[in-house]
C-alpha cells in the first residue's frame, strides 16, 4: 500500500497533519509515501483530481485507489482508515 499526501505551505491543517504524519511513517515503515505541495505540483493535483480542500490523503495499492481523507484529520482518524485497509489486503 501506498500513502500519497496533497499539502501546501499556506495550509494550517497541513501544518498541524505534518507531525501526524511523520509519526504515521514511523508506525508504518512498509507504507511507501510519496508527498505534493498543492501549488507546485499542478500536474499531480490535476491527476488525482484534488479539490479546494487540503491536505488530501490518498491511499494506493498497485495503482488503484482505495481510499481518500480529505481535511485535517486526527491520527486516530488516519491509523484506523490504515488498519481497516491493511485488513482487507
Amino acid at each position: 500500500m501506498k500513502i500519497i499526501k496533497f499539502n501546501a505551505m499556506w495550509c494550517s491543517g497541513c501544518i498541524v497533519m505534518k507531525k501526524i504524519m511523520k509519526e504515521i511513517e514511523t508506525m508504518y515503515p512498509n507504507i511507501e509515501m510519496e508527498s505534493y505541495d498543492y501549488d507546485m505540483d499542478a500536474e499531480m493535483v490535476q491527476k488525482y483530481n484534488i479539490g479546494d480542500i487540503i491536505p488530501v490523503l490518498i491511499f494506493e495499492n498497485n495503482g488503484v485507489e482505495l481510499s481518500r481523507l480529505v481535511g485535517e484529520k486526527t491520527k486516530k482518524e488516519i491509523v484506523k482508515e490504515i488498519e481497516r485497509l491493511l485488513c482487507e489486503e
